[in-house]
């Protein structure tokens, strides 16, 4: 194979690598919860975990008398939206919802950790 086609071939390459970076960079999660239903909610520790793009948190949930009290993260992937951690968090405490405004810079980040917190959530309702 002449220098000339490899060239182009590792140039298409390098072409093709930039657009996927760019097109992963640019997904971006559907929130998919909204206001915790506390009255059925019982107490308990649970566990979620969501991925979208290159993004994947995984957390801890801790309810007490129907009550979200605690969030730890035990895992969150991220090129980068660390900072959106304890943002997040503290918006869904305060808020008692898994639908909160997104850190600016780390939206994608931000509603990872949403829905990882909505999924563990969803492990806690009784019916």
């Amino acid at each position: 194979m002449s220098s000339r086609r490899w060239k182009e071939i590792i140039m298409a390459s390098i072409a093709f690598l930039i657009l996927n970076a760019l097109l992963w960079s640019c997904a971006q999660a559907p929130v998919i919860g909204g206001p915790v239903n506390r009255a059925r909610l019982a107490d308990g520790i649970y566990e979620g975990s969501y991925r979208e793009g290159p993004n994947s948190a995984w957390v801890r949930v801790t309810i007490k008398s129907h009550t979200i009290v605690r969030i730890e993260i035990i895992e969150h992937q991220a090129w980068k939206g660390k900072q959106a951690e304890s943002m997040v968090l503290e918006r869904i405490l305060a808020a008692h919802s898994t639908d909160v405004d997104a850190v600016s810079g780390a939206t994608n980040s931000s509603r990872v950790i949403m829905n990882a917190v909505h999924k563990a959530v969803e492990k806690a309702y009784q019916n």
